[in-house]
C-alpha cells in the first residue's frame, strides 16, 4: 500500500503545531515575536492577528516540507544518526554551516524581499523563543535546534509581514476609488 504524501492545509497545519510542540515551541511564541516586530511600525497590530498570520503560515505545503524536514534532522542529530564530521557540525550549529539559514530565507522569502529583512533582524537579534531554542541547542546534553531556531524565526518573520501586508490592504481599501477584491494572504 502506498502511504500518503499529500495532506490537506488543515492536516498539514496540525502536524505542524504537533511538530513545533516536540521541539518545544508553540504558536503563541512564535506570534510574540510577530507581535512584537510589527507593533514597531504599526500601533494596531494584535496577537490574534499574529497567532493567524502564524497558523495560516503553518498550513502552506512548502513551510510544511520546510518545518517537517528541520525538525526531523534536528532529532536525528539529538540521536546521533549522523556519520562523520557532519554530526558534529549539526550538534554544534557551527556558525559557519548556513544550510540552516537558507531554510529560514526560503520560508521567510515566501514573503518577499521584507520577510527576508525580517527574517534578518530576528536571526540577528535572537528575540524570546529564538534565543531560548538558540541557547539550549549549544548546551551539552540539550536538545539539538540547528535549524528549528532558524525555521522559528523565520515563521515569525513570515507571520510579522504577512500582518503588515494585510494592514496595508486594509488601509489602501479605505480610498473609495479603490477595487476591493478577496485576498488570500
Amino acid at each position: 500500500m502506498k502511504k500518503r504524501t499529500l495532506f490537506s492545509r488543515q492536516e498539514m497545519l496540525e502536524m505542524n503545531i504537533q511538530t513545533l510542540k516536540e521541539r518545544t515551541v508553540s504558536v503563541k511564541e512564535i506570534a510574540e515575536i510577530a507581535f512584537r516586530q510589527q507593533s514597531k511600525w504599526t500601533d494596531d497590530v494584535s496577537m490574534v492577528e499574529c497567532i493567524d498570520s502564524v497558523e495560516k503560515i503553518l498550513s502552506i505545503r512548502d513551510v510544511f516540507h520546510l518545518v517537517q524536514l528541520g525538525a526531523e534532522i534536528d532529532r536525528m542529530t539529538d540521536e546521533k544518526m549522523f556519520k562523520g564530521p557532519i554530526q558534529d557540525v549539526l550538534s554544534q550549529d557551527l556558525g559557519m554551516f548556513g544550510i540552516d539559514e537558507l531554510f529560514g530565507l526560503e520560508l521567510a522569502g515566501m514573503y518577499g524581499t521584507i520577510g527576508k529583512t525580517n527574517f534578518g533582524d530576528i536571526d540577528v537579534n535572537k528575540p524570546l523563543v529564538v534565543d531560548r531554542l538558540n541557547e539550549e541547542g549549544k548546551h551539552p546534553g540539550g536538545m539539538c535546534h540547528t535549524f528549528m531556531d532558524d525555521v522559528v524565526g523565520a515563521l515569525a518573520a513570515a507571520a510579522s509581514t504577512r500582518v503588515a501586508q494585510i494592514t496595508n490592504e486594509k488601509e489602501a481599501q479605505k480610498d473609495p476609488n479603490i477595487k476591493t477584491i478577496a485576498l488570500d494572504l
